[in-house]
C-alpha cells in the first residue's frame, strides 16, 4: 500500500494473541513495533533518504482507546499515516511511519523514540535507531586563540563528518624562553560533527613582565593535527607607584626586552654567515 494513501489498519485479534503481545501499560495497552520480535526499531539509510515501517498499537481492554502518536530524535523527521487515532477493545492498529534522514546528516547513528499517549496521560515509548551511510572524515580546527587575564581562551570545531575526542597541549615563549609547557592531555569533551565549542586553559602564574607568544596543539584520531597562536604582552601596571611616568618605564622595559631579544636573533645570523663565509 503506497503511503500517501496509508491509512491505521485496525484488525481484530483473538484474545490469547493480545495475551501474549508486548506488556501493556496500566492502561491495559501497550506498543511494539509491527511483525513482533523485534524490541525496537532499527534502520540504515545515507543523507536525504525515507525509511518506511509500522507501529502497532495493542488494547488489551474492555473499552475503546483514544491514542495521539509524537516522535523524537537527533534531527529526524517522522511522519504517521494516523498521528490520533481510536482503538476499538480487544484491537491493535496497526499505524505506518516514514523517517527521511537530513539531507546534510553526517555518517553516524541517531536515535529517537516513537511516543504513543493516551487519553488519561499515560505514555508509552519504543526506540528508534537509524544509521546513516557515507563516507567518514575526521576533521579539527582551533580558533580564536587569546590571552586573557590569567586564562587562554580558544574554540574547536569539528569540521568532520565524525565525532572526536580532542587531545590538547599548550606551550608559550617568552623574551627569554619558554614559560609554558603543558604536555599533550586528552579533554573532557566530545564534538560531534559541526560543533563549536569554546573553552579556555587557566593560566595562573603566566608572567608579570614579558612579552610571549601562545601555541596550542589539538590532535584527535585519525585528524591532521591542528594549531593556533596568539600573542600578548604582560604589563604590571598596579606595580608602576601609579604613575604615568612608572607606567610608561614599564612600557619601555617590554619594549627593550623585545627588541634586545630581535636584535640576538640578528646577530646570531650574522655569525653563522660570517662563519660560513668563504676566505
Amino acid at each position: 500500500m503506497p503511503y500517501a494513501a496509508a491509512r491505521a489498519l485496525l484488525l481484530t485479534l483473538s484474545l490469547p494473541l493480545l495475551l501474549a503481545a508486548t506488556p501493556a501499560t496500566p492502561g491495559g495497552w501497550s506498543v511494539a513495533p509491527s511483525g513482533g520480535g523485534r524490541p525496537s526499531f532499527y534502520a540504515e539509510g545515507t543523507p536525504g533518504a525515507v525509511l518506511q515501517d509500522t507501529l502497532a498499537v495493542t488494547n488489551r481492554g474492555t473499552e475503546p482507546l483514544t491514542v495521539r502518536l509524537r516522535a523524537t530524535g537527533d534531527g529526524l523527521r517522522v511522519a504517521f499515516a494516523e498521528p490520533a487515532l481510536g482503538i476499538p477493545a480487544r484491537t491493535r492498529a496497526e499505524v505506518p511511519f516514514t523517517v527521511t534522514v537530513p539531507a546534510d546528516a553526517p555518517p553516524g547513528d541517531r536515535a529517537g523514540e516513537l511516543l504513543v499517549r493516551d487519553s488519561a496521560g499515560r505514555e508509552s515509548a519504543v526506540r528508534l535507531l537509524i544509521r546513516v551511510g557515507g563516507p567518514e572524515l575526521a576533521a579539527l580546527t582551533v580558533e580564536h586563540v587569546a590571552v586573557r587575564g590569567d586564562r587562554i581562551t580558544y574554540e574547536l570545531v569539528n569540521r568532520g563528518t565524525t565525532a572526536l575526542v580532542p587531545r590538547l597541549a599548550v606551550h608559550a615563549d617568552g623574551v627569554l624562553g619558554a614559560v609554558l609547557d603543558r604536555a599533550p592531555r586528552t579533554l573532557p569533551v566530545r564534538l560531534s560533527p559541526g560543533r563549536r565549542l569554546a573553552l579556555d586553559e587557566p593560566w595562573p602564574d603566566r608572567p608579570a613582565l614579558d612579552a610571549v607568544t601562545v601555541r596550542l596543539t589539538v590532535t584527535a584520531p585519525g585528524a591532521a593535527r591542528a594549531t593556533g597562536r596568539a600573542s600578548a604582552r604582560f604589563v604590571p601596571w598596579g606595580a608602576a607607584a601609579g604613575t604615568a611616568a612608572g607606567a610608561l618605564s614599564v612600557a619601555a622595559a617590554v619594549l627593550a626586552a623585545v627588541a634586545v631579544r630581535r636584535r640576538g636573533r640578528r646577530t646570531a645570523m650574522a655569525r653563522t654567515v660570517e662563519k660560513g663565509a668563504p676566505t
